[in-house]
């Protein structure tokens, strides 16, 4: 029996291989065994923190850490407003999240803590 690696993503043990992909049964996720280091170090290299070091995910409740002014808007967002269910996304303002009373906006991780 030959020796395949985990799956990178969910560390499945029953990987298989179909040509020149290694694919996970469990999660179906696919990968070549080039790619295998790759996308477990742009992984971590994705991972978002908060201000006090936290590690953030999709789906947390943060809260904001100082009065931000936004743009467009006549009021400021205030110290301790609490923002569910963010999303991560690529770029400079790194949270897409939506909040009662602005909408949708995009906010920096140095500006929030995990609540």
């Amino acid at each position: 029996m030959s020796n395949l690696p985990n799956c990178p993503k969910c560390n499945s043990e029953y990987t298989y291989e179909d040509q020149n992909l290694l694919i996970c049964p469990e999660c179906a996720h696919e990968w070549s065994e080039t790619d295998a280091g790759v996308g477990v170090e742009a992984e971590a290299a994705k991972l978002v923190r908060d201000s006090n070091g936290n590690p953030l995910k999709d789906g947390d409740t943060v809260s904001v850490i100082k009065d931000l002014k936004v743009k467009g808007a006549s009021s400021m967002l205030k110290i301790g407003t609490k923002v569910k269910n963010i999303r991560l996304v690529e770029g400079d303002h790194d949270i897409d999240c939506k909040i009662d009373g602005f909408g949708p906006m995009k906010l920096k991780s140095e500006f929030v803590k995990k609540v």
